[in-house]
């Protein structure tokens, strides 16, 4: 599930003159959501348990009436029960131990995205054992949480002990997204570990890690043959392309 802090809330709902319009306001309606939603489920286990006991008993009669569905409330029930994971959207330091604070109050699995200032609090991070995906880097200071951008970001957070993926958001077209872990490289992350941070640690991330991200017996056979690193050699072509298995594209 996607969840955003900082500017982009305050941004759309302050402009309607509605809350959240502060940073406070909207981890209040984060935790009041989270709150109703917990409600909402037990409600619906003291239903289902009241049901249980009834027809043991062959008392049909006192089946409760169903609770009325919120669809809401049930996809926010599949984060609380770690169903799924919460991808928390925030660049400020300040953001980041916001989404940090209410994954532990509410026990939810977390990642990170974004983290523009990840290198601010690298260590803190780290010691939670949050993963981050890192990036857009390559845009410019639209936004005043864009201040603090850089491509040592995923080298700090990496050297602190973070699990990193690097990403591009929709700014960065995908047939240019090599150069953002060439950039990360650049600024001191290894080759390897810029290369696990747009396969394998990806993969992880996002809970697809049986099926891509290294190359192994049973997975999906997805492999680009280069004429050398692509990582090392900025101008290193795609040679050929497999898509499960078959060739998708070969160069003349």
């Amino acid at each position: 599930m996607k969840a955003a802090l900082g500017e982009n809330p305050k941004r759309v709902y302050g402009t309607d003159k509605k809350i959240p319009s502060t940073r406070m306001g909207t981890a209040a309606v984060f935790r009041k959501a989270f709150v109703d939603a917990q409600n909402y489920g037990k409600k619906w286990d003291e239903y289902k348990l009241k049901k249980k006991q009834a027809e043991e008993k062959d008392e049909f009669d006192k089946i409760p009436s169903e609770p009325d569905r919120e669809l809401n409330k049930e996809m926010l029930l599949k984060v609380l029960n770690k169903e799924i994971p919460l991808n928390f959207h925030c660049h400020q330091a300040n953001d980041i131990v916001t989404a940090i604070r209410l994954a532990e109050e509410f026990d939810i699995n977390l990642m990170l995205v974004h983290a523009t200032e990840g290198h601010k609090i690298a260590d803190y991070i780290a010691k939670k054992g949050i993963p981050v995906s890192v990036g857009p880097s390559l845009v410019g200071f639209e936004k005043v949480e864009l201040r603090n951008i850089s491509f040592e970001t995923p080298k700090i957070l990496w050297k602190a002990g973070v699990k990193i993926s690097i990403q591009s958001d929709s700014f960065t077209r995908l047939k240019h997204f090599q150069i953002l872990p060439c950039m990360a490289i650049k600024e001191g992350l290894p080759v390897n570990e810029a290369l696990k941070a747009i396969t394998i640690n990806a993969a992880e991330m996002i809970g697809v890690n049986d099926r891509v991200g290294t190359l192994e017996v049973g997975k999906d056979a997805d492999i680009v043959i280069w004429t050398d690193h692509p990582l090392e050699n900025f101008y290193a072509e795609n040679k050929v392309t497999f898509i499960d298995g078959d060739i998708a594209y070969k160069k003349e």
